[in-house]
């Protein structure tokens, strides 16, 4: 009840300042609509990440950190740390208690610096925005742009070397990706534009499970 409180109140906010901005229905909605259907693709690695947790730390505890408070970018890494010092993996049986304590410690403390950013720092967000492009209105796309293609790269350099699997699943999620955005501009499909990032997600994660099932990993 509380993500859904949030979501709407975040909806709400987001329809209200959007008007004020002059963008029109039909723009809302489509950006509404291309919200939803980019959030299934992420959705199904939290599911992924919230059965391995589950097997390690219990339901209540992997549904908490990742249905309200955490990332499964940094759950899971932050669990094994915690389990791996007592010489066990996320998924082993009979892990002890000072492990499972461990494990559960690490997601809880490690989770705090973001919040607290969020708490303190997002009040003070616009003014940030507006000396970085230093009043120029033009960069403000191409900051937003740069910002996320770094935080995407972030996240994929870790796994872009991290065995056959991981790395089959980047780039064909990539080339799909690619493909799908091509063929909308080529044909002007707007639904395609909508899918591409859930669909690019959902072959990669399927690409993936085939080749860890059938090749394994190579290195």
């Amino acid at each position: 009840m509380v993500v859904l409180s949030q979501a709407a109140i975040f909806l709400r906010r987001a329809w209200r300042d959007g008007k004020e901005m002059g963008l029109s229905e039909d723009r809302l909605r489509s950006g509404f609509k291309t919200g939803v259907i980019s959030a299934l693709g992420p959705s199904v690695a939290v599911l992924a990440g919230m059965l391995a947790l589950i097997a390690t730390i219990g339901g209540p505890v992997a549904w908490m950190r990742l249905s309200v408070i955490g990332s499964v970018a940094f759950e899971l890494p932050a669990a094994e740390l915690g389990v791996s010092q007592f010489g066990y993996s996320l998924g082993d049986p009979n892990i002890s208690q000072r492990a499972y304590a461990t494990a559960v410690w690490a997601m809880t403390l490690g989770g705090t610096g973001w919040l607290l950013v969020a708490a303190f720092g997002t009040r003070h967000m616009e003014k940030a925005r507006e000396k970085i492009s230093n009043g120029n209105e033009k960069l403000i796309p191409i900051i937003s742009s740069a910002a996320m293609l770094g935080a995407f790269a972030y996240f994929l350099s870790g796994e872009a070397t991290a065995g056959t699997p991981e790395t089959g699943s980047i780039a064909v999620g990539g080339l799909v990706m690619l493909a799908l955005l091509r063929l909308a501009d080529s044909r002007d499909i707007q639904w395609i534009r909508e899918w591409a990032l859930g669909g690019a997600m959902l072959v990669g994660l399927v690409v993936g499970t085939a080749l860890q099932l059938t090749v394994g990993s190579w290195w």
